[in-house]
């Protein structure tokens, strides 16, 4: 029965999330559809074709399917044994935006990387890499989780050069912020205290307020 059991696995693969699947695909879906929707004006006038652009988002989505299908195929323990170097890869691909000729500027901040064939947002493969990198981090130290200094202070220090880079360097807010909760709940959900962040929010909270007061009692 046991040996039965064993061979439908095998038979099987490994179970498909439906409800993740059909997600994905609905999202999909929609953003060609706003993507037809708010380029083809703009497309036909520049090009004389209303579905450049929907083309090329197009492609990219069929492209990113298929990279996930592999992608899910392969077991998550491999890249925990790359951890490192998604940390480090992090940095360098969100440095790159200053090599001149690499770093493009849009709408007065430089956080693209343009290689000629294909343009992209570095601050997308970081968050993929991060997240890689502190499930890794997090899963080696889950024992020290609830130490304020091990289990809280430790992972926050891993993402300040990454914020650094962001904000200093591209101007990219949003990109920090949406980081910023990605890695909080990760470490939330391994078992980083609650309290900790409460704590950190409210010290945070307090001084902006007391520097408020300060420059309304100056001007």
């Amino acid at each position: 029965m046991a040996n039965t059991k064993s061979n439908n696995r095998k038979k099987n693969g490994k179970p498909v999330d439906f409800i993740l699947v059909v997600v994905v695909l609905v999202m999909l879906a929609l953003g060609i559809v706003m993507v037809l929707s708010a380029s083809s004006p703009s497309a036909l006038s520049k090009t004389g074709k209303s579905y450049v652009y929907v083309r090329t988002q197009a492609f990219c989505a069929v492209l990113g399917l298929v990279l996930m299908t592999i992608i899910s195929n392969i077991d998550y323990r491999v890249y925990k044994k790359f951890y490192k170097i998604a940390y480090i890869g992090t940095i360098l691909i969100l440095l790159a935006v200053l090599i001149p000729n690499v770093g493009s500027d849009a709408g007065g901040a430089v956080r693209w990387i343009d290689l000629g064939f294909i343009t992209f947002q570095p601050s997308e493969i970081a968050k993929i890499a991060l997240v890689i990198f502190y499930a890794a981090l997090l899963t080696n130290n889950r024992d020290k989780l609830g130490e304020f200094f091990n289990g809280f202070v430790k992972p926050i220090l891993w993402i300040l050069p990454v914020l650094a880079i962001l904000i200093f360097a591209q101007s990219h807010l949003s990109a920090s912020i949406l980081i910023v909760l990605i890695v909080s709940i990760m470490m939330l959900m391994a078992g980083t205290k609650l309290r900790y962040f409460l704590t950190l929010g409210s010290a945070a909270a307090v001084r902006r307020r007391r520097s408020s007061l300060y420059f309304s009692e100056i001007f």
